[in-house]
């Protein structure tokens, strides 16, 4: 079990639960559970976790306690819950179900699905002869224990030798390998945030650093994202540093996740600066920074603009690279890096050897693979918009400057019923509110173009179709009352 969600948490998930589109009028206590089971399948409410009380959850959302029993007892009834007499009732995974590769629950008959719910490549053609190059290596490490906490030489260096490309000069001693982005935000967490405390994030933004910031329990503030171009508002960002004063602030500057904003080089340098002023460290992270598209021209890293070690940089090569090769890493100052690294071996130890030989190989070649990948996410990105222009017009869409995905503001605050409508015709959605906090964002939807050109183009038909019955089906039909005579 991972905790308890009160009845007033759960109702703002839940949001206009009772008043989306495509409820094909069922009864209350119908919709009800489908709302919940829609917020377990993309991840907003976890598995394992306890579920208010019938009596709290029928004062939070004001509708009678016989609604939610009813919707309890279907929840029960299609495996999404387990119950215990004076004990409470906890969400669980249903029997027919697997963990997806997304790390969120999905039917086992689900082969055909077309995911959009991940935003992550295939892997590129170099990989396999990759793989074989350092297996030939790896004999010399073999006489060794294989623990490397901070990862071994050859892949620090060339970790180092892409940042003092970038324009930051790195030492192999300022960089420590983690198994991919992910890990290396929970060490840096676990490093420099205590239980509760304060952390500024984007809004929208990444779900599974929300996930990790929840795990820590800490105290979150936002600052909104601008649905155009512009992105951060540079006036609002710095006062909320200045307001709230958080412990960190975790950003996205290099085509952030999910807007595809890219923050620009004046603003980087005053964030820095209001950072050291209140005491905030900044965690960045530069998960799409290799994926410039169209020509765009990189600010320099966040971390020049650092003198007083206030920027920890977080990186990996699941997005220009492949997903499946967990590496990581952390850029930091040496004397950091040793502190994450005696975090570390508590928690893993160290990163596979034979993983990070295959990432010095691709490095080496990073010129043409990524080269290649950026024409390939060119082409599939111009497809999407191709297909959302022709199949969904009224949906506003911003071309992004680089990264892997569409933020799509849509016609109606109904991101939560598509995603659930969509799955019914095989493609996975991530609606709107899993990058945000309490059921906000209902109106977006974020639309990876990391698959072929031919399966996205399906998938936007496919969208379009439901989205066309949603209204069809959601609305209201009146009629003449009866005359009795």
């Amino acid at each position: 079990m991972t905790g308890q969600v009160r009845g007033v948490q759960l109702a703002r998930l839940l949001g206009q639960w009772h008043a989306l589109p495509g409820r094909r009028r069922s009864p209350d206590y119908a919709a009800l559970a489908g709302a919940v089971r829609g917020l377990l399948a993309d991840g907003r409410l976890p598995l394992g976790v306890r579920l208010p009380a019938e009596r709290e959850l029928a004062e939070a959302l004001r509708i009678s306690r016989t609604t939610v029993t009813a919707a309890y007892r279907h929840l029960r009834e299609t495996g999404h819950l387990a119950s215990r007499r004076g004990a409470g009732s906890w969400t669980m995974l249903p029997g027919n179900h697997r963990v997806a590769s997304t790390g969120l629950w999905t039917p086992l008959d689900d082969r055909d699905m077309i995911d959009l719910g991940a935003a992550a490549p295939a892997a590129p053609p170099q990989l396999l002869a990759a793989a074989r190059a350092a297996a030939e290596d790896l004999p010399r490490y073999l006489g060794g224990a294989g623990y490397h906490p901070t990862g071994i030489i050859e892949l620090r260096e060339a970790v180092a030798d892409g940042y003092t490309a970038r324009g930051l000069p790195t030492s192999a001693d300022q960089i420590m390998v983690t198994s991919g982005t992910q890990h290396a935000l929970d060490l840096v967490l676990r490093l420099a945030l205590a239980p509760g405390g304060s952390v500024l994030v984007e809004s929208p933004t990444y779900p599974n650093a929300l996930a990790a910031l929840a795990g820590r329990r800490a105290r979150i503030t936002t600052h909104g994202l601008a649905a155009d171009a512009d992105g951060w508002e540079p006036d609002l960002l710095l006062g909320s540093l200045r307001q709230t004063r958080p412990k960190l602030a975790y950003l996205i500057p290099e085509f952030q996740n999910p807007t595809g904003h890219l923050m620009p080089a004046a603003l980087r340098e005053r964030v820095v600066a209001a950072a050291h002023a209140v005491g905030t460290d900044l965690v960045i992270d530069e998960s799409f920074v290799d994926l410039p598209l169209d020509g765009t021209e990189l600010p320099p890293p966040v971390g020049v603009y650092d003198r007083h070690s206030r920027v920890i940089s977080i990186g990996g090569m699941s997005k220009a690279y492949w997903g499946g090769l967990r590496i990581g890493w952390v850029r930091a100052s040496a004397p950091q890096v040793q502190r994450l690294a005696a975090v570390r071996v508590g928690v893993d130890m160290a990163s596979p050897v034979l993983d990070q030989l295959v990432a010095v190989h691709l490095l080496a070649e990073a010129d043409a693979i990524v080269a290649d990948r950026r024409v390939e996410l060119v082409a599939q990105r111009d497809a999407l918009l191709g297909a959302l222009a022709h199949r969904l017009p009224d949906w506003r869409v911003t071309v992004p400057r680089g990264g892997v995905t569409l933020w799509a503001e849509l016609d109606g605050p109904v991101s939560s019923a598509l995603a659930r409508a969509a799955e019914e015709v095989g493609v996975r959605l991530a609606p709107g509110p899993r990058f945000g906090l309490d059921g906000t964002l209902e109106r977006f939807l974020r639309l990876p173009f990391t698959l072929p050109a031919a399966d996205l183009v399906e998938a936007v038909g496919r969208i379009a179709a439901v989205r066309y019955d949603l209204d069809r089906t959601g609305r209201q039909r009146w009629r003449e009352p009866a005359v009795i005579a």
